[in-house]
């Protein structure tokens, strides 16, 4: 891989917050390999802090916006991790991934996720993954894979589901639609909305402040037992039986060539 020793997340302690950054502007932020393995590192120092009073954990993005998703061009670096034949065996590469978004779920402290301008795809499973998400005005939101080929496979569709039910999941992740900030808001997707990028950290930290009022035993336990009550495990491994099937599909080689190209795909069914 040639970006491996690049440095894609950047992690800073402030008080009670740990806060974790994407930075990898110049790729839109795009996640491959290098960045999802820094950023499982980070959730892991997170979490080791949390004994010297870490309360909260935030996640942003650098540059222009959150983040655009999945790096299709880093496809290739699939085949050194994972040999040549991962496409015929996704599940464990599904695995991996989900594994490092569990983490942001099961953290003991709350994580607050903001966004802006774009989260979109295995960004937006990311932020469905964290407890809380502050976006501002203009950024755009949602789960394109099915207009690829494929369909989200890192949590997104079982998280979705979980938070606005089985009608407003499908009629978002069948049509691959993307979604406004006032949208997702009406519809319970994000927890608030602010005017500006720059009102970001502020609305973050303020939530981060009231968080640290309660008890953070009862904070926790409060978190797991909430998120104990769905089958998320159920639904992470149904979401990775279908990856595997599509992943193989023709139509998500024309998918993937289209969205490069920046054309329209011309699907197959097969």
């Amino acid at each position: 891989m040639t970006d491996q020793n690049e440095q894609f997340i950047q992690t800073a302690r402030e008080g009670h917050i740990y806060t974790i950054t994407l930075n990898r502007p110049q790729k839109r932020n795009a996640m491959n390999l290098t960045l999802m393995r820094q950023l499982e590192a980070a959730i892991d120092d997170a979490e080791r802090a949390l004994p010297d009073g870490v309360r909260a954990v935030v996640v942003r993005g650098a540059g222009n916006g959150f983040s655009a998703g999945i790096d299709l061009m880093g496809f290739t670096d699939m085949i050194e991790q994972f040999g040549e034949g991962w496409r015929d065996n996704l599940f464990t590469l599904t695995a991996y991934y989900q594994r490092i978004l569990n983490k942001f779920e099961r953290c003991a402290v709350p994580t607050i996720l903001t966004a802006h301008n774009y989260c979109l795809g295995m960004a937006f499973e990311l932020a469905l993954a964290c407890d809380f998400r502050i976006v501002a005005e203009g950024t755009r939101l949602g789960l394109p894979e099915t207009r690829l080929g494929l369909i989200p496979d890192v949590g997104g569709t079982t998280r979705l589901l979980r938070l606005v039910g089985v009608g407003r999941a499908k009629e978002l992740i069948l049509t691959g639609r993307e979604f406004d900030a006032a949208y997702a808001l009406q519809h319970g997707i994000v927890t608030d909305v602010v005017a500006e990028q720059a009102d970001l950290a502020d609305k973050a930290g303020a939530l981060a402040d009231e968080l640290a009022q309660a008890a953070p035993l009862a904070v926790s336990y409060a978190k797991r037992v909430i998120d104990n009550a769905a089958d998320i495990e159920r639904g992470l491994q149904n979401e990775a039986w279908a990856q595997s099937i599509l992943i193989r599909t023709e139509d998500f080689a024309n998918g993937a060539q289209a969205l490069m190209m920046k054309q329209k795909p011309e699907w197959k069914g097969r």
